[in-house]
């Protein structure tokens, strides 16, 4: 079995057959934040147990922006999310292509559930590898760890961030950068950022999705697991993630947690740091009341949420400025969307769009970020 902590740099491929990971290579690529590590492909999305979509991110985010890696889904019993790919079991999913079983969940803390392992064993029997973006280690649960051995497959766990993370320093880095924050956590931060820097792709800007977190990083083939590394150094992570550029050049950045959560204040605040941020975009959800995970704890108001990150980030960056908010309108009509757009308009002054629906709100939402 070859057994990886993958980060920094993916790289997909489709071949069956995997070069062994040399550990003392490993170990020096991490020094140099250089490590490059091939994940198996198609995918096969497992959805665990959940019944809640937001606990299933990573399953719709690579079903939404990587549709091409992805050939089915499995889910236990109980289940009531779908990603609305076909059910497969691990041998259905082999014989059709895929290489690798991908935890599309994310339980609260990151634990691999226990619930869980007879199904991953199962996938490593029918010869697919599997590939997690959990805080716990694959190689960590004796079952699979034995199994993945017996069977000579690879664990491969994206969410370990580079062990050589520099503190970070606040000095001004040339080009420009936009950060996606929340007033809550899955709010729809990566999907924002990823549709900006496309919208900004398509106006001929140089722009780049910069990856945050374990979907990302699987979406993008690049990034650092922000949420993973050491609360020092988080802001040295965000300073590494977006380094100097050419002053035409656009970093979009996934947000990460909400300076208003609680529980996930601190990687937020790192991020909007390391990040400085000339132009933040405040996502939401329609319909949400309270925090996640929270619920004694109401949602801040859009107003609050922009006052506290402006003023957080002209820390690091005096002339930081709102370019607007992105709304996630998944849940509801087109005209429920076009109303609650209007609202949130009319109550901030600001262009508000939800980037997958597009139109002319995210035209003038992109126009905002570029400063037109």
């Amino acid at each position: 079995m070859a057994y990886a902590h993958a980060h920094l740099l993916l790289s997909h491929d489709t071949h069956d057959d995997l070069v062994p990971v040399d550990t003392e290579l490993l170990e020096s690529f991490w020094i140099s934040l250089r490590m490059i590590i091939t994940l198996p492909q198609p995918y096969l999305l497992f959805l665990g147990d959940v019944t809640a979509t937001r606990y299933a991110k990573t399953a719709f985010g690579l079903r939404d922006w990587a549709p091409e890696r992805c050939v089915g889904e499995i889910a236990l019993p109980g289940t009531t999310v779908t990603t609305n790919l076909p059910r497969l079991s691990p041998i259905e999913a082999y014989q059709r292509g895929a290489r690798a079983l991908v935890i599309g969940v994310a339980s609260r803390g990151g634990m691999l559930m226990p619930s869980w392992v007879p199904t991953l064993v199962e996938a490593l029997e029918a010869s697919l590898d599997i590939v997690s973006g959990m805080h716990a280690k694959l190689g960590d649960q004796p079952e699979i760890r034995r199994a993945a051995e017996r069977l000579e497959r690879k664990l491969f766990d994206i969410r370990t961030p580079p062990s050589d993370i520099p503190i970070a320093t606040g000095r001004k880095r040339s080009g420009k950068r936009l950060l996606t924050v929340g007033m809550d956590c899955a709010v729809g931060k990566k999907y924002a950022a990823l549709a900006l820097a496309r919208a900004f792709r398509a106006r001929g800007v140089d722009a780049e999705f910069r990856a945050t977190g374990q979907t990302g990083i699987l979406i993008a083939g690049s990034g650092i697991p922000l949420d993973s590394v050491v609360a020092d150094f988080v802001a040295g992570a965000a300073e590494t993630l977006s380094p100097d550029a050419a002053q035409s050049h656009w970093d979009i950045v996934e947000g990460q947690g909400s300076l208003s959560h609680p529980s996930y204040s601190g990687v937020s605040l790192g991020l909007l740091h390391g990040t400085q941020p000339d132009v933040i975009v405040v996502c939401n959800e329609l319909g949400r009341e309270t925090l996640m995970g929270l619920h004694d704890f109401p949602l801040p108001s859009l107003e609050e949420t922009i006052d506290l990150n402006l003023n957080l980030a002209r820390r690091v960056n005096p002339d930081v400025r709102c370019g607007g908010v992105a709304l996630n309108t998944a849940d509801v009509s087109d005209e429920q969307a076009r109303l609650a757009i209007k609202n949130y308009r009319m109550r901030v002054n600001l262009p508000v769009a939800d980037p997958l629906r597009g139109g002319p709100e995210l035209d003038a939402l992109v126009t905002s970020c570029l400063g037109g």
